[in-house]
């Protein structure tokens, strides 16, 4: 029976004397990697036209985004009002502490400052965006599931799993692979797939957040909600229920915008140079 399985793996990737390399950081590193390779192979596949330099600058402002965005987010939405009384806390990136949703608007913004840096329209780099965005989810919530955190609720379903510490000695949905499964392969394996035609601009930011919102939703039934926060709203609703829904009627309000103005994908503009002496 796998209600039986005790989690008991190091969150410690490897140490180099005082370098303490995590796999949480390491889940970082390969989730925007990967994230690039597929980015730069859908935009191959669309005939864009983007070069390096542009892929770079979107990569950059991709992960200032991500982090900044989601541990404002973590803050904002988890804090409870700790991070009021110790604001110092809040550039305690090694302690953890990061909001999906947070980056996600904190990609949105990024992905705004890159349009203008490469001259590519917004929504062509934020559909790109959304067909890698769930490599990152998958990598990052197999991270949690090492780290032995954002564990799930009580069960006696033979995928039980024994996490210790402050999750207790009982079996636990593995929310985490939960998670990874639903919000990172399936979602990937549905957009990538959906690249390989040329759908308007904005459609797979609009699927992304339907899927993403719908998928999330229905996990926090199994998940146990954030010990400082509980249930919310006649205690039956988590916050990530709370911030997962509107993310679906965005995400149809886009699919709807999109099939009605069916913009093409396009790649960096071309900038008309005067020919010298005119």
């Amino acid at each position: 029976m796998l209600n039986d399985i005790y989690q008991n793996l190091d969150p410690i990737a490897f140490s180099l004397g005082p370098l303490v390399v995590r796999w949480y950081g390491l889940a970082y590193v390969a989730g925007f990697a990967a994230a690039a390779f597929v980015i730069y192979r859908v935009a191959r596949r669309w005939k864009l036209g983007m070069s390096e330099d542009n892929l770079l600058t979107l990569m950059v402002c991709a992960i200032i985004g991500v982090v900044l965005g989601g541990r404002l987010g973590y803050v904002l939405f988890y804090g409870d009002g700790y991070y009021l009384a110790h604001p110092l806390e809040i550039l305690a990136f090694n302690q953890g502490g990061m909001s999906f949703h947070g980056g996600l608007v904190g990609l949105l913004v990024g992905g705004a400052v890159a349009a203008r840096l490469t001259r590519i329209p917004y929504l062509t780099l934020a559909d790109l965006g959304a067909i890698a965005a769930p490599i990152g989810l998958f990598f990052g919530r197999c991270a949690n599931f090492v780290n032995g955190e954002l564990w799930g609720a009580p069960t006696d379903w033979p995928i039980g799993v024994i996490f210790g510490g402050a999750a207790g000695m009982m079996p636990r949905h593995p929310s985490q692979l939960y998670e990874a499964v639903l919000e990172g392969l399936v979602i990937f394996c549905i957009l990538f797939a959906l690249s390989r035609k040329l759908p308007p601009r904005g459609t797979f930011v609009g699927a992304f957040l339907v899927l993403y919102g719908v998928f999330r939703f229905l996990i926090e039934f199994v998940r146990e909600p954030d010990v400082q926060l509980g249930y919310l709203w006649g205690g039956w609703l988590t916050m990530g229920q709370v911030l997962s829904a509107p993310l679906v009627i965005a995400g149809i309000i886009v699919l709807v915008w999109a099939a009605k103005r069916r913009l093409p994908q396009e790649g960096p503009q071309q900038v008309a140079e005067t020919p010298a002496g005119e």
